[in-house]
């Protein structure tokens, strides 16, 4: 069984790692990934009744202070100001401040020394029992670091280096908890796209009951400016809908009966009656929440390597501290209080949580920001692989066309008109169900012209009597003599070839300028793959600009294409909406499905494009970009302040205060820097 575990009090990410890795490796547990940014913990596991502590047990073995509860059952605690949830804080500021103060002006060093120590037990009290309790455990974590220092401050009677090192240690840490809550809230805001109640109509009587009671076949009122709670087609009423909050789309659609809408649209001004086609949990919104909240579970190449890289990271730094402070005075360099006072900056400098965070709320707020565009990604594995790939191959039917017959061309020869070739090739194709001779019908509006003695001519086409002789609409096997024509339909008269129709499906409206832009973003190559004959692909591939393309082939065919394009570029993402893409979305780096239409390709797909078109994925190619260079700026900018700081101090030129900074303060930078993908622009 599948298992969401909320994880609230867990604030330290190097912690959160730490319960992740010690889950995983308990017999039973499997899937398992604990995403900092939620607080929730995922995992698979046999139906067990005491689930909930058996991992309360292993989290209490690393970190203390952490309650687990399923969703849903914990209760909400009430949400105190900023000035009151941090009031000892602020109380430490003044008594820091006042030290600083007195030092300055060669105050009584009693004075200082007891400002200093009121301002450390205000401030850092919940660091120093953390601190304890960690040593009890054996190991090593931020709390040990910070508590290892300070003490050793005062003991070198350091004693405001003492004060400033707990005070902006809070600060940081307040600031820091702050910036990550409100990108959690961001993301949460998706689940609001879905109304927990609808409106039913029941024998004429208007009934609010909650949603997910509602059954198939349902009608249901939706009021103006009220989201719509469940998929169905519109019975009765005329309106516009705002489809952003799905599609990323921000020009509203008019809506009349007839009209699909999907639940997590926004009702303009008119009222809709609306007949359901899907249950609440099959509805659109529900399927795109699912997908948004469970892609932060699918880790990147880049988040389970720093996830490694944390464990090994800390100990070697401890190690580099400890010699930074007993190996040169042993040598004989200086005093063991000012080589030790040396070691300590080093220590708190290199707390390793600025990456631990940053990194994966970088990918959450880069899933979080494309699902705002109408690109929903199951994992951040999927956007690292979307900003290197070089090739995008592409399905013709559906994707790059609009997957509908069409006629492109009507040629009239010995004297007709075009419109009169049309309206002899409608009433020839009236009984045909063929979907050429739909698009020929559909295509026609003037008044039906009279036929008799239909016949079907197998292989070629329809016969019938015109006018007292015969006209044959049907293939290129009527003609006598070969013409140069794409013509797909040819009406013969009376033995001679009258007018020609050229019958497709056609490109996209958006698949040339989407094809345009995804060359300008770094795209190399763009690869047309279709069942098609290859002449219909040629043309296609000419009209769009692709650089390849490649016609008659079977779903195996398409696959052995894609391993193949693999061999010579960095990735190679797929763009399909078929049942049979299926598995070429699954045998290349990234896979988009193109809206909600086919579950087995939405299943297989690492990507979906929500609104059914193509106008996103340059979008999506930039978000990705932007998070994988957002993820290697923080890991850079960290890790060379870190050592900045261990190479001053080493000199003798950081303070303890500084490398306070190069912890919590690169950390607070790190996390607002990743959050801004929540609200980025393309």
């Amino acid at each position: 069984m599948k298992y969401k575990l909320l994880m609230e009090g867990l604030d330290c990410a190097h912690c959160a790692s730490k319960v992740e890795q010690a889950v995983a490796k308990t017999d039973g547990f499997e899937n398992v990934s604990l995403v900092f940014a939620k607080k929730t913990l995922y995992f698979e596991h046999n139906k067990d009744k005491n689930i909930v502590k058996i991992v309360q047990d292993i989290t209490d073995s690393i970190e203390d202070g952490v309650t687990v509860s399923e969703i849903g059952d914990h209760k909400n605690a009430e949400k105190k100001s900023l000035w009151k949830s941090n009031l000892p804080l602020f109380v430490a500021i003044v008594f820091g401040i006042s030290a600083l103060t007195c030092e300055i002006a060669g105050v009584n060093e009693i004075a200082v020394a007891v400002l200093s120590g009121i301002a450390i037990v205000l401030s850092g009290y919940e660091v120093f029992i953390s601190g304890a309790k960690s040593v009890i455990k054996f190991k090593i974590d931020e709390t040990t670091l910070m508590s290892v220092a300070v003490i050793a401050a005062f003991c070198l009677l350091q004693f405001v280096e003492g004060a400033m090192v707990t005070i902006l240690f809070g600060i940081g840490e307040m600031l820091e908890e702050k910036a990550v809550e409100n990108s959690r809230r961001s993301i949460e805001k998706l689940a609001n796209i879905q109304p927990d109640v609808a409106t039913i109509l029941e024998n004429n009587v208007e009934k609010e009951v909650k949603a997910e009671s509602v059954k198939t076949g349902s009608v249901i009122i939706v009021k103006p400016h009220q989201r719509i709670p469940l998929d169905g087609i519109v019975i009765e009423g005329a309106s516009t809908v705002d489809t952003s909050a799905l599609t990323g789309e921000s020009i509203p659609q008019d809506c009349t009966g007839g009209f699909k809408v999907l639940s997590g649209m926004m009702n303009g001004e008119g009222l809709l009656k609306v007949r359901t086609t899907k249950e609440y949990h099959d509805s659109t919104a529900n399927r795109i929440i699912k997908l948004v909240e469970e892609a932060s579970i699918t880790k990147s190449k880049n988040e389970k390597l720093i996830t490694r890289f944390a464990g090994i990271y800390t100990p070697i730094v401890v190690l580099i501290s400890l010699a930074v402070a007993f190996l040169p005075p042993l040598l004989g360099m200086g005093e063991f209080s000012m080589w030790i006072y040396r070691g300590l900056v080093c220590l708190v400098a290199s707390c390793p949580c600025a990456i631990v965070i940053s990194v994966p709320l970088s990918y959450y707020s880069g899933i979080g920001g494309a699902s705002k565009y109408g690109i929903l990604f199951k994992g951040g594995k999927y956007l690292e692989a979307l900003a290197k790939a070089d090739t995008m191959v592409f399905d013709k039917t559906g994707t790059l066309t609009k997957g509908k017959l069409e006629i492109v061309k009507i040629t009239p020869y010995k004297n007709y008109s075009q419109k009169e070739i049309l309206s002899l090739a409608a009433a020839c194709e009236k009984n045909s169900s063929h979907p050429i001779a739909q698009a020929i019908k559909s295509s026609y509006k003037g008044a039906e012209i009279e036929l008799e003695n239909y016949k079907e001519k197998s292989g070629y086409g329809v016969s019938a009597i015109y006018k007292g002789k015969e006209l044959v609409c049907g293939n290129r096997k009527l003609l006598k003599d070969n013409i140069d024509t794409d013509a797909t339909v040819f009406l013969i008269y009376d033995g001679e070839l009258i007018g020609s129709i050229e019958v497709r499906d056609t490109a996209r409206d958006e698949s040339k300028s989407v094809i345009e832009k995804l060359k300008k973003s770094g795209i190399k190559k763009l690869v047309m793959l279709t069942g098609d004959d290859k002449k219909i692909a040629k043309k296609v591939s000419e009209e769009l600009a692709l650089t390849e393309y490649y016609g008659e082939l079977l779903p195996e065919d398409k696959v052995n294409i894609v391993k193949k394009l693999k061999e010579n570029s960095k990735g190679v993402s797929f763009v399909g909406d078929g049942i049979n893409d299926s598995p070429v979305i699954t045998a290349s780096d990234c896979g988009f499905a193109m809206g909600f239409g086919s579950d087995a390709a939405i299943q297989s797909a690492d990507a979906v494009l929500t609104s059914d078109n193509l106008t996103a994925l340059p979008k999506g190619i930039k978000i990705a970009k932007k998070t994988v260079a957002t993820v290697k700026f923080n890991i850079a900018f960290a890790l060379i302040i870190k050592a900045l700081v261990i190479i001053l101090a080493f000199f003798g030129i950081a303070a303890i205060w500084m490398s306070v900074i190069a912890d919590t303060g690169v950390c607070m930078v790190c996390v607002l820097i990743a959050t801004r993908l929540l609200k980025v622009k393309v």
